[in-house]
């Protein structure tokens, strides 16, 4: 074969891989074309539901306006944004005060999640079905609910929890005992055991993640001689820290929302000390009861830009510690 013959017919192949390729091109097209009518009443909620709301409330904090008086808005910039970080001590306050309650719940309840659900999907556990059903049930009793019956179990006097630690000789019960409600030094704990009262949601994830890693990687573990404490830090955080990385996520954002809890138990005055006026309760004071919607528009924004800086943060931490399955890392 000469040549131009070769070049003919290599001429001939990158004609027909063109031609090859805008079929492909068309038939990518063609698919787009059905994914966005199938994606499209989404599009449309997302747009009329999400988006727009978003779109409306930033411009709201640009504006004075009460709700009671609408048509009397007046266009103020970023004066809403100057008086909340710069003249609003509340502020700054409310958002101590969530980080601090963070800081305490958010490790409990992600170690607890994860210890219950190694403990439930133990092989040795008598009733593992019917211990799975009690620690998820609680999820089912609506939350109002839930937090009122927690009251009453906290109550200094009557709470049988109180009743329970007072049967180990510790003054738990009276005007000198454990005021889980009332003391500003255990109301976070109180918080925290209401909170508990809801991670079978978070059991349930961490459970279907312990059930996923392959009974191969613990057999070659036991044959290199490592012991169950030994499996459980090499082997299967490892291998569920996607999962744990998805609660830290969750917990995270529903942390920074926190409101009904205190809202319920105290109408959200801030009872004891100011030590449950989190942000979201100042944020529905400002917007709603005061009617100052521009105020507290701007107030929902600053928590959405903290909210997602902390959510990029940790997908940024992300990439040095939670493995992916064929992932390579150089």
């Amino acid at each position: 074969m000469d040549m131009f013959t070769e070049f003919g017919a290599a001429r001939g192949q990158a004609r027909w891989s063109i031609r090859a390729a805008l079929r492909l091109a068309g038939a990518q097209r063609e698919e787009a074309k059905w994914g966005l009518l199938f994606i499209g009443p989404w599009l449309i909620g997302f747009t009329l539901f999400y988006l727009a709301p978003m779109i409306v409330s930033f411009l709201f904090s640009l504006y004075d306006f009460t709700l009671s008086a609408p048509d009397d808005a007046v266009f103020v910039g970023i004066d809403n944004w100057r008086r909340m970080l710069a003249e609003d001590p509340k502020t700054w306050e409310s958002l101590f005060v969530t980080f601090k309650f963070a800081l305490i719940s958010l490790p409990i309840g992600m170690v607890s999640a994860f210890l219950l659900a190694v403990l439930l999907n133990s092989q040795h556990l008598m009733g593992r079905n019917v211990m799975r059903t009690l620690f998820y049930a609680p999820t089912m009793v609506p939350l109002i609910a839930a937090i009122l019956i927690w009251s009453r179990v906290l109550n200094p006097q009557t709470g049988w929890l109180n009743q329970m630690i007072q049967v180990t000789g510790i003054q738990a019960v009276g005007m000198d005992g454990l005021r889980w409600l009332d003391d500003p030094s255990l109301i976070y704990i109180a918080y925290t055991f209401i909170g508990l009262w809801g991670i079978g949601n978070a059991i349930l994830i961490n459970l279907a993640s312990l059930q996923g890693v392959p009974t191969e990687l613990y057999e070659a573990a036991s044959i290199d001689g490592a012991g169950w404490l030994r499996q459980l830090w090499s082997v299967t955080i490892p291998m569920v820290t996607p999962v744990i990385f998805y609660n830290l996520v969750l917990s995270t954002v529903g942390l920074l929302q926190y409101f009904i809890v205190p809202y319920v138990l105290n109408g959200g005055n801030g009872y004891p000390e100011g030590s449950t006026n989190f942000y979201m309760i100042y944020f529905y004071k400002q917007a709603f009861p005061f009617q100052n919607m521009g105020y507290g528009a701007t107030l929902a924004w600053f928590m959405f830009i903290i909210g997602l800086g902390i959510t990029i943060f940790l997908f940024w931490s992300g990439r040095f510690w939670v493995y992916y399955a064929g992932e390579s890392r150089s």
